[in-house]
């Protein structure tokens, strides 16, 4: 029996009650000790495997791993880096699969959501929480898709204009090894702290 802050807790019911506890955050940034990433993937599909491998190299281990999902949180110029076990087919700009997700902190204006989803399906948009990101199957492609969804967000080019230039890029990096700077890093500056639109209460009509 055991006396915590004028209570008695029988040993078994407080050993329970302290497994249950929040993690501090410093705990919850190493990777899980009992899950490594390399015995993980090693049971994944083909695309994520192998993208795993190339994040694993350039990252080092993850902050959070699962059976089907790898996770790094503030790694290089990203917010954070999730990869799943998963393969979605997307043909845009070639048929290819999407596993990588990455994303930043990044105001999304509504009136521009449209356009953002008609030049590419592989975007995510976070409205509320302050985030854009991307998917696809290299990190390459990610910088790439951010960097022309800031130019249409911006009004520097058109949808039209940057699934052009996605494409172009693409099959330059792809077939003739060249890359600009747009598949290289970020070409804007990445908004830092909260970025996040929270709307406003629905004012409801009263009788």
């Amino acid at each position: 029996m055991t006396r915590i802050a004028g209570l008695f807790i029988a040993a078994p019911l407080m050993a329970v009650a302290l497994a249950a506890a929040p993690q501090s955050a410093a705990t919850q940034q190493k990777p899980h000790a009992s899950m490594n990433a390399e015995q993980v993937i090693a049971a994944w599909k083909a695309v994520p495997q192998d993208v795993a491998k190339k994040m694993l190299a350039k990252y080092g281990q993850p902050q959070e791993v699962t059976a089907n999902r790898l996770v790094w949180h503030n790694n290089g110029p990203w917010k954070f880096t999730q990869l799943v076990n998963e393969e979605i087919p997307h043909d845009f700009p070639m048929p290819h699969k999407d596993a990588l997700y990455q994303a930043i902190n990044y105001r999304i204006a509504p009136d521009k959501a449209d356009e953002l989803l008609q030049y590419d399906g592989s975007l995510l948009l976070e409205r509320t929480k302050g985030e854009i990101g991307a998917r696809c199957d290299k990190q390459d492609a990610n910088f790439l898709a951010i960097n022309l969804a800031n130019d249409v967000a911006t009004g520097k080019r058109s949808v039209d204009d940057a699934r052009k230039f996605y494409a172009e890029s693409m099959m330059a990096m792809m077939k003739q090894n060249k890359k600009n700077e747009y598949l290289q890093g970020f070409i804007f500056k990445v908004p830092t702290g909260e970025q996040g639109d929270r709307d406003k209460p629905f004012d409801m009509p009263t009788k």
